[in-house]
């Protein structure tokens, strides 16, 4: 038995290394702090030093005792040559199993007290003897199985009869992982120690004839593999001298110059030559070099230096968008804006967002500004798109990797100014592979997307220069912090009278030349035009019109083809053609009885009437609401009756006793949802006309939302509602007065048949519609109109 250090002992830690008792090797000390323990451990009678392996690689700093392993080996210095600043080279010994109990916190270098571990040897007899020859047997065949191991190793192996200083050896040379070979050294029965190696050299086993099995079969088909690069290198050769080449390949030249002439910033022309390097290395056989192909092929195809811009044309663009697009007068001088700013000046953050139904024109208006400006145009949808890599391209570790759809876009635009439209960008919805919403951030927001960073990409590419128009036909659904870097530009729809016009320049020439008949050969009147647009359309668009107006066209293909020319399409052809009348929109009747009054609606369509209609019944004063009411509807339904019963007395009209009967309201048609406030002052007035028993001139309409105190609230939606009134041939329209500056936006045609009545209370409603004297009023508290609103103006 060895004589061992009863004082604290110098600890040298082991990177990726492992001693085990019974074993010789050399090692290399360098590090200062081992260096200080080597030569602590040097000047004592005795050199020990207790060598315990770190539990993972550690960069920029010494192990500490943390890091260390707490079961190491007790070695004997035999040998060492050098000095600390070369570092030293020692042989040493492995001698005991050793515990580290506790570090010496007050040295220079890491020392500790603990204990040795004694060997338990708990097996004997038959079992030890047998469990040693399969060792053996084991470790032999093994070692015949590496490459490069020498015969010395297996003899040494066979002539060893210590089961322990065998068990030593065999886990010395075993190449398996530290975590195990660690576990090996801490199991200090001999018996559990052999079954352990038995085992992993079994697995160890198996897995080097796997391998050499792998290797012989790659061995044989990478000789095949070189001969094949070996001839067709000789055929591209002969090519070359033959001037016969066929281009099909890209040699690292055609990169080189492609890269040269691609105008890349600097550090994207570095990026791209290190993978014409790595291409170079690789060679034409490997996988990878179809991946860096294509990654130089996307980086050599981006515009990363546009043409100049040829200078905007004010005059031309109106022109264009005159050309393209009747009506919009307020969309489009908005547009003309844009353009003439960044005439004077050409800034960054050029992104619209034109909100409105499907059919307004919405993507054709980016088309129209791409002509004006003499750009490109890419539109890329984005509707369903629910993967954040959609956006920034996938990583290139991916198999089947692309760049996004930004990227992707501009590739197609070859050019790094073009118009790019975003269109659908309310569909956008988030999944399991990310939010795309939130990657829209740094594509729109002009402080950052100067240097836009695709995962494909992997480099800067400058967006800060492009003309963005997204496209939505609601904000609701947009993240607000998206919809805060977008300038929102609405549109609501066309009147009936734009349609027409519409029609008549625009769409029906586009039908016929799109079936190759002519305007001699087919004519449709403007009567049975507008006949379409009223009872077989129901859009705020013109969409829907040209299918139809296509369908016509179809219907008559067979009488052209049978010479019966010009055909001539009137109202009386539609049925046949087209079925019959597939929408009917509300008009006023001759006259509303009591308790019916004409309210107005807004609908992602456009507008449209609604009535509302209240009948009395026997029974305890309880309101009953029908017509697939919201919840926002009902409310203003129970703030109606409370409005009534606050101030009609029982003086005037039939007497109604709000104890002993009931309220009935309903609002057709039932099959269709409806919420929104804007019909507080349609059903105050329907309850009132009921229960005074006074009817409400059918040729009135009216919108607006009322409080509990009695104020008339301004709502949105107005140009679509009114639209709506002179389109079912409302005379006169009731409105909140704050809504009185909203009639700007509706055409002068609407306004000029329109009587328009604005109203800041109740009680001007109620004297206005039917007439109510001071003598039918409670005593109620006194509304004031109110200065602003709460709420935003929002349609209903």
């Amino acid at each position: 038995m060895k004589t061992l250090p009863l004082q604290p002992t110098p600890v040298i830690p082991m990177r990726n290394m492992l001693l085990f008792p019974g074993q010789t090797v050399p090692i290399v000390v360098g590090r200062p702090r081992s260096c200080l323990a080597l030569e602590y451990a040097l000047n004592q009678s005795s050199p020990w030093v207790i060598l315990a392996t770190q539990k993972r690689e550690l960069t920029g700093s010494e192990p500490g005792p943390d890091d260390l392993f707490r079961v190491g080996v007790l070695a004997r210095i035999e040998r060492h040559e050098g000095s600390s600043e070369r570092a030293y080279q020692v042989i040493v010994t492995g001698e005991q199993r050793f515990r580290i109990e506790r570090f010496d916190s007050n040295s220079d270098f890491l020392r500790a007290y603990g204990e040795t571990l004694e060997e338990v040897i708990d097996v004997e007899g038959e079992t030890l003897r047998a469990l040693t020859v399969n060792l053996k047997q084991l470790g032999t065949e093994v070692l015949t199985l590496i490459p490069g191991s020498g015969d010395q190793l297996a003899t040494l192996l066979s002539s060893i009869e210590d089961p322990v200083l065998l068990t030593h050896m065999v886990s010395q040379n075993l190449e398996i992982k530290l975590s195990r070979r660690q576990e090996i050294l801490e199991t200090t029965s001999l018996k559990a120690r052999l079954l352990t190696l038995l085992e992993v050299l079994v697995q160890y086993r198996e897995e080097l004839k796997l391998q050499k099995e792998i290797n012989q079969k790659l061995s044989g088909k990478l000789g095949k593999q070189q001969r094949e690069a070996l001839l067709r290198e000789q055929i591209r050769t002969l090519q070359e001298e033959l001037d016969e080449s066929n281009g099909g390949s890209r040699s690292g030249s055609d990169y080189q110059e492609k890269i040269k002439n691609a105008d890349m910033p600097e550090e994207v022309q570095k990026v791209a030559l290190e993978q014409l390097q790595r291409l170079e290395a690789v060679g034409q056989q490997s996988p990878e070099s179809h991946v860096i192909r294509n990654y130089l092929d996307l980086l050599v195809a981006l515009p990363w230096n546009g043409r100049a811009s040829a200078p905007i044309d004010l005059e031309q663009a109106r022109k264009i968008l005159d050309e393209d697009h009747y009506g919009l007068e307020k969309i489009k001088k908005r547009i003309l804006q844009h353009l003439a700013i960044l005439k004077l000046k050409e800034k960054k953050g050029n992104i619209l967002l034109f909100v409105g139904p499907p059919g307004v024109g919405k993507t054709s208006l980016g088309k129209s500004i791409a002509r004006s400006m003499g750009r490109q145009f890419v539109r890329v949808s984005l509707g369903g798109v629910r993967d954040d890599a959609e956006i920034r391209g996938h990583r290139r570790t991916y198999v089947g990797a692309l760049p996004g759809r930004i990227i992707d876009g501009i590739k197609r635009a070859r050019e790094n100014k073009p118009v790019f439209m975003l269109d659908e960008i309310d569909k956008m919805t988030r999944g399991w592979g990310g939010d795309p919403a939130a990657s829209m951030l740094e594509v729109l927001d002009p402080e950052q997307n100067s240097k836009f960073l695709d995962h494909y990409l992997d480099v800067p590419f400058d967006l800060s220069k492009i003309f963005f128009i997204a496209t939505a036909n609601t904000t609701d659904s947009i993240p607000a912090p998206l919809l805060d870097r977008m300038e929102v530009i609405s549109l609501s729809g066309y009147t009936t009278a734009e349609k027409l016009h519409i029609s008549r320049t625009h769409l029906v020439p586009k039908q016929l030349d799109e079936h190759g008949v002519t305007a001699d050969q087919w004519k449709i009147s403007e009567e049975a035009q507008l006949n379409v647009i009223n009872a077989y359309t129901r859009e705020a668009g013109v969409r829907e019109l040209q299918r139809q107006l296509g369908n016509l066209v179809r219907a008559s293909a067979e009488k052209i083809l049978n010479g019966e020319v010009p055909v001539h399409i009137d109202i009386p052809h539609l049925e046949e053609a087209l079925g019959p009348a597939k929408f009917r929109h509300e008009s006023v009747a001759p006259s509303n009885p009591p308790g019916v009054v004409t309210g107005l609606a807004w609908t992602p369509m456009g507008g449209d009437i609604l009535y509302i209609e209240s009948s009395r019944m026997p029974g305890k004063g309880q309101l009953l609401l029908t017509g697939q009411l919201g919840d926002v509807m009902r409310e203003s339904a129970q703030i109606a009756l409370t409005l009534v019963r606050s101030r009609i007395g029982h003086t005037s009209g039939t007497p109604f006793s709000y104890e002993s009967e009931d309220v009935h309201l309903h609002v057709p048609a039932g099959a269709i949802p409806k919420d929104g406030p804007s019909a507080g002052v349609a059903m105050l007035a329907s309850i009132a006309s009921l229960i005074l028993n006074r009817s409400v001139s059918s040729k009135i309409a009216m919108t607006g939302e009322v409080t509990l105190r009695g104020a008339v609230m301004p709502v949105g939606g107005i140009k679509e509602k009114m639209i709506a009134a002179h389109r079912a041939g409302i005379e006169t329209v009731l409105l909140p007065k704050r809504n009185e500056h909203d009639l700007k936006d509706v055409p002068q045609e609407v306004q000029n048949s329109l009587r328009f009545i604005f109203a800041d209370t109740v009680e001007e409603i109620l004297t206005q519609i039917l007439d109510i004297t001071a003598a039918d009023w409670h005593s109620a508290p006194q509304t004031h109109p109110r200065s602003s609103s709460a709420f935003p103006d929002t349609p209903h």
